[in-house]
C-alpha cells in the first residue's frame, strides 16, 4: 500500500498504529513516502523506524489539533460578528408548514413540490412543533 504521508492515513496516533499493524498482519506492506518508510509484516523493525514512526504520528496528530482549534476559535469570532451563519437553506421552512398544513398533503408530494428531500420537510415540521404552532 502506498501512501503520500502518515497523516493522510489516519487523524491520531493509536487509529494509525492499529491500522498499520492490522494491515501487516494481513501481509500487506505500507510504504509511506514522504517519510520514507516501510513497514511490512516480512521485514523486522528497526527501534529507530518505530521511533520516526511513533513521533511522526504523535506530531500529525498535535498539528490536526490545533487545526481543529484554531477553526473553532475562528467560527465563534465570526459567528460573535454576525459572519458566520451556515448554508443557507434551499426552502423557506414556513412554505414547507404551510403546504402541509393546508393540502394535508404526504411528506413526499410536498417534498417534490419544493424540490428538497424528505428529510428537509419532517426537520421544517419538527420546527414548526418545536416553536408550538
Amino acid at each position: 500500500m502506498h501512501v503520500h504521508s502518515i497523516d493522510r492515513l489516519a487523524r491520531n496516533t493509536n487509529d494509525l498504529n492499529n491500522l498499520v499493524n492490522s494491515l501487516n498482519d494481513r501481509g500487506i506492506t505500507i510504504i509511506f513516502h514522504k517519510e520514507n518508510l516501510i513497514f511490512s509484516h516480512d521485514i523486522a523493525q528497526s527501534a529507530m523506524n518505530k521511533l520516526m514512526f511513533q513521533m511522526l504520528a504523535a506530531f500529525a496528530e498535535f498539528e490536526r489539533s490545533m487545526i481543529r482549534e484554531r477553526q473553532k476559535e475562528g467560527i465563534a469570532k465570526a459567528k460573535a460578528k454576525g459572519l458566520y451563519k451556515g448554508r443557507k437553506r434551499k426552502v423557506d421552512y414556513s412554505e414547507v408548514q404551510n403546504a402541509m398544513r393546508k393540502e394535508r398533503a404526504t411528506f413526499r408530494s410536498v417534498a417534490r413540490q419544493f424540490g428538497v428531500g424528505v428529510a428537509t420537510v419532517q426537520r421544517a415540521l419538527k420546527i414548526d412543533i418545536k416553536n408550538g404552532d
